[in-house]
């Protein structure tokens, strides 16, 4: 995988934001809304999830929306047919936050780590 700097530096953007988006995650499956969480980070208005983080607040570089693999099949963003191929990818990063990364780089889903890690790798990138 070509790991570009502009991907290294939104994984370093994004560690702080680690520990709310796990909770978040677990809060969303412990009570049945979905088994596949996805965190929208975006830095403009976008029309999908809850907003749990919003960069104005934090000082951050990037807003957080809370959605679910349902809600992107229902805003089209993931085509039925290809529900059951992201599951099988998502399922394959069970220690991962599953984001979907709205930038000037285009969307692509991200699977970061959910713990910081001295050697951690950059983010897996999987465009749309």
């Amino acid at each position: 995988m070509n790991k570009t700097p502009l991907y290294k530096q939104l994984e370093k953007e994004l560690s702080g934001y680690k520990n709310i988006l796990s909770q978040a995650a677990e809060v969303i499956q412990d009570q049945d809304v979905s088994k596949f969480p996805i965190f929208v980070i975006h830095q403009n208005i976008v029309d999908i999830g809850i907003n749990i983080v919003d960069r104005e607040v934090v000082r951050g570089s990037w807003s957080v929306n809370a959605s679910t693999l349902e809600e992107f099949v229902t805003k089209q963003i993931i085509a039925e047919e290809k529900v059951e191929d992201f599951q099988l990818l998502y399922r394959s990063h069970p220690e991962d936050l599953c984001l979907f990364a709205l930038s000037e780089l285009g969307a692509n889903f991200i699977f970061l780590p959910k713990n910081n890690t001295p050697e951690e790798e950059s983010p897996e990138l999987h465009p749309t």
